[in-house]
């Protein structure tokens, strides 16, 4: 209880000066993870998390189904349109090389021939967050395609890396300790996303079709509305725990379904459901904080300060670069795409279900799960956060300079 009182009214100090801060890209996440560090560290800290316990992954995997449903429903179908092939290249084509990329750079690094284990370290660093850099996607420096492209490819792709995530995972557990063939527990997580799926297009599909329903014939209110999309996560989550699928999966899945509908319910209806993911995960971000604090106080292992500067620079910006070839873009937009790869609550909450899994089985390897975790997204915080800014200057510029070019006035 003492963390959530601490937590929230940090929360509440940071948006009494928001404004304020965000000249120095002060973000909420970054405040709730230095509060986070600052209550946690010591002998005798004033705040302790327990994140070991069945309960806490229970409460982690449905905030990751909560953040999981609004990142499907937050996707422009306009943008989507628009930018068919560029999406198709970033989502189908440099996700799965990045995914190898990591796989590749985790096993130069911790050449022990665990494959399931290295592969684990790019399933849980791979997945963007634009929340270390959120005022990208209101940067008006920024071209409103390329903002628009951003915001797809943060919304679908964490998405679409979970079911590998899951596998790698099913993985791991089998060559880590569980006296299971490793092909029965792939089995067991593909027969977990088989009825994901089902769980989500049961709740998302039918709950978006009965709530655009309602609202056209006007039995229901604008606030009610907003209720009943809050329970559409919960109720795929639960659905599918039910039906022995993944929780978080099918929240994602009930997302895409649910989103086609939600277009003809009022203005703002996912306004709710949005606020009550961004409280999830900024509690997160507080707990993250005690990630940090313990990642530095125990055997802390070197070589993650490179592989989670490789994650965030060559892992994502080599198959970018190399999947927008021939698209036409300027070297400049090209670049920026490859950078703006930011790391955040989902690789968090990968990270934990991942520890939380593998601690009873192989202590050293759940510890090498939290470590590469933390050391990523800590890094992305500083880089993204911190360059951000000048970078979409810079761009500015460049994008200025390029449109006096081509209509033949002189550059200065």
């Amino acid at each position: 209880m003492v963390a959530l009182v601490i937590s929230m009214g940090t929360l509440f100090a940071w948006a009494l000066v928001a404004g304020r801060l965000a000249r120095w890209s002060v973000t909420a996440p970054v405040a709730m993870t230095a509060a986070g560090v600052a209550l946690t560290v010591g002998p005798h800290p004033l705040v302790r998390i327990s994140l070991t316990t069945h309960d806490a992954e229970r409460a982690v995997e449905i905030i990751l189904a909560v953040l999981l449903f609004t990142d499907a429903t937050d996707v422009p179908a306009g943008v989507v349109r628009g930018n068919r092939r560029l999406l198709a290249r970033l989502l189908l084509l440099a996700l799965p090389l990045t995914l190898l990329a990591g796989t590749l750079v985790g096993a130069l690094l911790f050449p022990s021939g665990r494959w399931w284990l290295v592969a684990l370290f790019a399933a849980v660093t791979v997945p963007l967050d634009l929340a270390p850099a959120a005022e990208v996607v209101r940067d008006s420096r920024l071209p409103s395609w390329l903002r628009g492209v951003l915001t797809v490819e943060g919304g679908l792709n964490d998405g679409i890396a979970a079911p590998v995530f899951l596998l790698c995972l099913a993985g791991a557990e089998a060559t880590e300790g569980v006296p299971e063939p490793v092909a029965d527990s792939l089995g067991d997580a593909f027969n977990a996303m088989f009825w994901a799926v089902v769980a989500g297009a049961l709740v998302g599909k039918p709950g978006g079709m009965l709530l655009r329903a309602a609202w056209r014939a006007g039995w229901t209110r604008r606030s009610a509305v907003r209720l009943g999309i809050v329970a559409l996560p919960l109720a795929a989550y639960g659905l599918a725990i039910v039906l022995d699928g993944n929780g978080f999966i099918a929240a994602f899945v009930a997302g895409l379904w649910f989103t086609p509908y939600s277009r003809a319910l009022p203005p703002k209806a996912l306004h709710l459901v949005n606020d009550v993911g961004t409280l999830l995960s900024l509690a997160l971000w507080f707990v993250f904080g005690e990630l940090v604090t313990q990642a530095f106080t125990g055997d802390f292992d070197g070589r993650m300060v490179a592989y989670a500067a490789l994650s965030l620079t060559v892992v994502r910006g080599v198959p970018v670069l190399l999947c927008l070839m021939g698209t036409g873009l300027d070297r400049a937009d090209r670049l920026l795409l490859a950078w703006l790869g930011p790391r955040g609550m989902a690789s968090i909450v990968f990270g934990l279900l991942a520890f939380t899994s593998l601690a009873p089985l192989d202590p050293h390897a759940a510890d090498l799960i939290g470590q590469v975790m933390t050391m990523t997204v800590l890094m992305s915080l500083a880089l993204h956060g911190l360059t951000y800014g000048p970078l979409a200057a810079r761009y500015a510029r460049a994008r200025e300079r390029r449109e006096r070019e081509r209509a033949g006035e002189p550059a200065d």
